[in-house]
């Protein structure tokens, strides 16, 4: 009779349990197939990556050439910033994310910069792309005078660098230097937030040898403002290079993450299912020895 009443209670508790394992491997198949497919995606976008990397290098190498007859005349005139004079700072970034903590970086850098014993006045700071904007925006509100969007979809050009040294140098923003802080390209695995100078028309007169160029006043004027935007579109194209980079590494590394968490949800799988048939198979066995 004791019998008879427990039979009824087993096989509700079993159901109850073949319940329980039925809804965790439908859980465990839509998480897997949700990973399944984020590996897909973030394969696909390391690829995308790989493919840009590699025109994003030669446009690179063409920038830094120009690049470095800019810092050339700096160093060989032997410029310096003018006392109590202002400082700039142009954050060079992007829109784009899904690429590490390189947009972070030059925002770090740049609080480093303005904070730094040595340091001069600041007379504000400039963002170029909408993700260093919101990493400035928590610490220096106060101090982003412009800002600018709609940058990093492709490899920037040359236009693209004089339309902002013209919108910085018509928007009454009054500096003696500007500091660029961008990403320096070092290898496929590594870059590091570098600072740019770049410096006003007097400073430039003032320059201890400067007398050796051969220069007219009236382009002079014209000449600096060409030095100003070479600078920013050397920044900007390394910086480009940077990301691309960055981005293949982080879509790398969450395509072996996701082959990881599928396998381990595999595993967890198998080991649900298969306690799922022996539970099954105890309450067969203890069904036909009832009777």
């Amino acid at each position: 009779m004791f019998a008879t009443r427990a039979q009824p209670v087993a096989s509700a508790l079993s159901a109850g349990v073949q319940t329980r394992n039925m809804a965790t491997l439908r859980e465990i198949q839509l998480r897997l197939k949700s990973i399944q497919n984020i590996g897909k995606i973030t394969k696909s976008m390391k690829m995308i990556a790989s493919t840009k990397v590699n025109k994003a290098q030669r446009a690179m190498e063409t920038a830094r050439s120009y690049g470095a007859t800019s810092a050339a005349i700096y160093q060989n005139s032997k410029t310096v910033p003018l006392e109590n004079e202002g400082n700039v700072f142009v954050v060079s970034s992007s829109d784009r994310g899904l690429c590490g903590g390189i947009h972070s970086s030059v925002a770090k850098a740049t609080r480093k910069l303005i904070v730094a014993p040595d340091a001069q006045h600041t007379s504000g700071v400039i963002v170029l792309g909408d993700k260093a904007k919101g990493q400035m925006a928590r610490s220096n509100r106060g101090d982003i005078q412009l800002s600018f969007s709609q940058i990093g979809k492709a490899i920037p050009t040359f236009a693209e660098a004089g339309a902002a040294a013209d919108t910085i140098s018509s928007s009454g923003v009054k500096f003696d230097t500007a500091t660029i802080v961008y990403n320096k390209f070092q290898s496929a695995i590594a870059y590091e937030a570098t600072p740019l100078k770049t410096f006003s028309l007097d400073a430039l007169k003032a320059s201890e040898g400067f007398t050796a160029y051969e220069v007219d006043e009236e382009i002079l004027g014209d000449y600096k403002e060409f030095l100003f935007a070479n600078n920013i579109y050397w920044a900007l194209v390394e910086g480009h290079a940077s990301e691309m980079s960055a981005k293949r590494n982080a879509m790398e590394n969450a395509t072996k993450n996701a082959g990881d968490m599928v396998d381990r949800l595999t595993m967890t799988y198998n080991r649900t299912r298969q306690a799922a048939i022996t539970s099954e198979l105890v309450d067969i066995i203890t069904g036909a020895s009832a009777l």
